[in-house]
């Protein structure tokens, strides 16, 4: 074990001493942020709500991912519920809810925030806020005067300032030190009708999870008719699953083993920052000279114009072949031996007894060779070994 495994051993072994420290001192953090996430399970998320919407709708329900402008532009249905939770929709989405309100459906709006130009079409102005730290929710109606909801965790306290005149107010907003005011409105829209309310925490799983809070959340839905509800999710969630690291980051142990990995990245990194290859000289290969060896006798043989003693040391080489590759006995060139090389080598006996009488020539010391002679004996036994 050299000195710097050590090393490295100990910095890691020291942090995560001091990482389960810290997980074990480690205080439950409570995300109170307004979210209002289908699928988060904090306070004012909306995952309770989530999994009781088709109680609530008697599963004539369906969840809709899409922006109310994509929707409609591809669907053509029949008058139906439409429900918004504090999502945030463009104007050209809100303008196909108003459009799809006016040809019969009914739509439920539990948002703290609507663009002017739709509210001011829908009949009240611009909301007013109060800063009471509790607000109690009730409706006008008499049969719901003993459902109400009481907010005692950051209330927006938001409501109507003015309402025209045929909006009907269905809840309000009592406060201590506050006159009332409206939070929950009705207005006829076209052929159908517009429900408006101001605020959408009592949706929230803080809310939702405290005994004798859903009666409130069922009687603000039953206002609408029993057909079917078109609920449009806000597409912040699906955006953030396409974020490869989301689950990781979602989980606490993951979580921590990823920051591991990130830092022992980071320390290996620095600690081999100085540590750089040294120049690896370029050698170059070792030339074959072998080629150029055999070049330059051949080209002395040319000059000389041996053209026998050529020829004699074709068939040399030749006959050396035969022996150690065929196993061809090469002492007696008779027939025996050309009928053995022609099975041996599947050539044709005319072009093997013509080699045989050119090697007989190039063995023959007294014999007149020619130049042509040799390039004839050179191709037949070039072409004999193949």
């Amino acid at each position: 074990m050299n000195k710097t495994f050590k090393i490295y051993a100990v910095i890691f072994i020291i942090i995560m001493v001091i990482l389960a420290l810290l997980e074990v001192n480690k205080k439950e953090v409570t995300d109170w942020r307004k979210n209002f996430d289908v699928n988060e399970k904090s306070p004012f998320g909306l995952f309770v709500f989530n999994q009781e919407v088709k109680h609530l709708f008697k599963n004539n329900f369906k969840k809709v991912n899409q922006s109310p402008f994509e929707y409609y532009n591809k669907n053509k249905a029949a008058p139906h519920n439409i429900l918004v939770v504090e999502s945030k929709i463009d104007t050209e989405s809100w303008n196909k809810i108003l459009e799809a309100v006016s040809k019969g459906s009914d739509a439920m709006l539990i948002v703290d925030d609507i663009p002017k130009e739709v509210s001011d079409s829908i009949g009240y102005y611009d909301s007013e806020i109060s800063f009471d730290e509790k607000n109690i929710l009730k409706l006008t109606d008499k049969q719901y005067q003993n459902d109400f909801i009481t907010l005692d965790k950051f209330p927006s306290g938001k409501g109507f300032s003015y309402i025209k005149p045929g909006v009907e107010v269905l809840g309000k907003t009592v406060e201590e030190d506050n006159s009332d005011q409206a939070n929950f409105i009705k207005v006829k829209f076209g052929k159908g009708t517009i429900y408006v309310h101001s605020e959408p925490l009592f949706l929230t799983n803080y809310y939702l999870l405290k005994s004798g809070n859903i009666k409130y959340a069922q009687d603000i839905f039953s206002y609408l008719d029993d057909k079917e509800t078109l609920w449009f999710v806000e597409s912040h969630s699906s955006e953030a699953s396409r974020f490869f690291m989301r689950f990781i980051l979602s989980k606490p142990a993951l979580k921590y083993a990823w920051w591991i990995f990130l830092g022992g990245l980071v320390l290996f990194i620095f600690f081999n920052a100085k540590r750089k290859q040294r120049i690896v000289p370029i050698i170059d290969p070792l030339r074959n000279t072998s080629v150029d060896f055999v070049k330059s006798i051949g080209n002395l043989y040319l000059q000389e114009g041996d053209f026998h003693d050529m020829m004699a040391k074709k068939a040399q080489y030749f006959l050396n072949k035969i022996r150690m590759d065929l196993l061809i006995d090469t002492q007696n060139l008779d027939d025996d031996f050309a009928k053995k090389l022609h099975l041996k080598t599947g050539k044709t006996m005319e072009m093997i007894n013509e080699a045989i009488e050119l090697i007989k020539k190039a063995q023959d010391p007294y014999a007149g060779v020619m130049k042509e002679d040799l390039m004839r004996m050179n191709r037949l036994l070039d072409e004999i070994l193949k």
